[in-house]
């Protein structure tokens, strides 16, 4: 995310050699989704820049390749996850969370297969898993079923929080290309561990998604009383204004708690020059 092209320029200075990228992004947000880790593996060189670039508290929560997930569905993966974890070691504690996103079709009657993975994963990583089956939201027996499964590792469960979006009909093309595409399922708010993630999208409209997000507010504010730490990723369907909404949300959080530190002052595109026309 941090090479979103509407953010070169606008946010982040620009332009930057790829070894800088990141570290620009690192003085907007603490943390980020490693997202493109599921199309592909990165080189060991390139997550050594990655190291480089943060310092030890920044946290990565990377997903795990889709032939892991969503080709093999967890089964004879052993080398894809060594190929893997060999490939993101540099990153040492940046690593906050490994990614498990699961496909839809992904079921309940599937959960014995997670079960036996996660048990098969080494415990020098956290572990976060993602589904979509609308099973999980809506029929209490199954969801009771995942939560032990990964109870028994602990593992965390990512809620993908896409209510603000679904709750009206899409007024953007962004917006129309994520009701296509997203998971429509409940809201979820419980944590599993002392360290939830949640992923929220919202609206491309600033106001429906800050409106959208009052009840996480309240929520990382209790699970910050109660000694969690957590991590929140703020969306909208088009992430043009992201940024500043991530940091609107942490601001947010502290109104509630203001001994939480804040973030830092961002490294900021310059300026534009003036013309003489």
């Amino acid at each position: 995310m941090w090479t979103h092209a509407p953010w070169q320029r606008r946010f982040l200075p620009h332009p930057l050699a790829p070894q800088e990228r990141l570290r620009a992004y690192a003085t907007w947000c603490n943390a980020v989704e490693g997202n493109t880790t599921f199309y592909a593996v990165p080189a060991r060189d390139t997550v050594e820049t990655w190291a480089l670039q943060t310092d030890p508290e920044f946290r990565f929560v990377l997903k795990l390749p889709k032939s892991i997930t969503h080709e093999r569905r967890l089964g004879d993966v052993g080398a894809e996850v060594r190929t893997f974890l060999g490939a993101i070691e540099p990153l040492g504690p940046r690593a906050h969370a490994l990614w498990i996103q699961l496909p839809a079709a992904f079921a309940p009657a599937d959960v014995e297969v997670l079960a036996g993975f996660l048990r098969r994963l080494p415990p020098s990583y956290r572990y976060a898993v993602e589904v979509r089956h609308r099973a999980f939201f809506e029929d209490g027996r199954s969801a009771r079923l995942l939560e032990r499964a990964l109870a028994s590792v602990g593992a965390e469960w990512i809620p993908f929080d896409t209510t603000t979006l679904f709750q009206s009909p899409p007024t953007t093309d962004m917006e129309r290309d994520a009701w296509t595409k997203k998971p429509r399922v409940a809201r979820r708010t419980v944590a599993l561990t002392d360290r939830p993630i949640v992923r929220y999208l919202g609206r491309d409209s600033t106001d429906e998604t800050i409106e959208g997000w009052r009840g996480w507010v309240g929520r990382v504010a209790e699970w910050l009383r109660e000694g969690r730490s957590p991590t929140v990723f703020i969306h909208t369907p088009d992430n043009a204004d992201a940024l500043l909404l991530a940091r609107r949300f942490h601001d947010d959080v502290r109104a509630r708690l203001p001994e939480v530190e804040p973030l830092p002052e961002p490294a900021r595109a310059p300026a534009e020059p003036p013309t003489l026309f």
